[in-house]
């Protein structure tokens, strides 16, 4: 695992940033096109941001496919739609190729928008999908994507896309699975504020209970991307 501590969330921003520079470049040089796994939050936003802006001209944007590594079970016009925070931020402000980008249906029954997902990125990628890029958060319960403490999609071995049932949100949300998760060349956990660092803690330093600890790739790189105020409670620094 690589861990790195920038010095703000501004700072965050730009070497995350920099990193989907570099791993579209690989990726389209290696093969000709880029998968990423988008997420949602005011984090990866930020990100977003700066490749629409001063990243712009340095990105193959007709090259990549776009995912999402989670999305709540909304319409993509609703305000808390990881699709409308990525598009509004980012793709409507690009050169993306419309048939690139690969929302989750979550206007349609929950059950029915994974297993339509999976589907696709099965049809997309392969039967066993290697995304290049995954983007991830960590939730002050220690969830990541849409996986919670507690769910049923912890022990998920066969599906790569599942709806669980949020008891605590009183919602179904669409998540990409840990098997999916895990088979990724690059996962990259970003994480800011003062009120992750807790958790940051307890996920990268304590026992094993937490969704987010689960994520392990298999053959490929885990990179945890923290701002100062989140890294605070950390023993290790860089």
């Amino acid at each position: 695992m690589n861990l790195r501590i920038l010095p703000s969330k501004e700072h965050l921003a730009r070497a995350a940033a920099e990193h989907f520079v570099q791993a579209s470049h690989n990726a389209v040089a290696q093969k000709g096109s880029f998968t990423v796994a988008l997420s949602g939050g005011s984090t990866p936003k930020a990100m977003y941001e700066l490749l629409a802006d001063q990243f712009r001209d340095q990105i193959p944007w007709p090259n990549i496919h776009f995912y999402w590594s989670d999305e709540r079970h909304v319409p993509p016009d609703h305000p808390d739609s990881n699709y409308r925070l990525a598009n509004e931020a980012m793709l409507s402000r690009v050169p993306v190729t419309p048939s690139n980008v690969h929302r989750v249906f979550s206007e349609n029954p929950a059950a029915d928008a994974a297993r339509d997902y999976e589907d696709t990125i099965k049809k997309q990628i392969g039967a066993n999908p290697r995304l290049d890029l995954i983007l991830l958060g960590v939730g002050t319960d220690g969830h990541t994507a849409s996986i919670f403490p507690g769910s049923e999609v912890l022990n998920e071995t066969e599906h790569l896309v599942a709806a669980p049932w949020v008891a605590k949100l009183n919602t179904y949300r669409i998540t990409m699975t840990l098997p999916l998760l895990n088979n990724g060349a690059s996962v990259v956990f970003l994480v800011s504020g003062a009120d992750k660092a807790e958790i940051v803690k307890e996920v990268l330093e304590g026992p094993q209970k937490y969704p987010a600890q689960m994520v392990k790739p298999t053959n490929g790189e885990l990179i945890w991307m923290l701002d100062q105020a989140a890294a605070k409670e950390l023993r290790r620094s860089l």
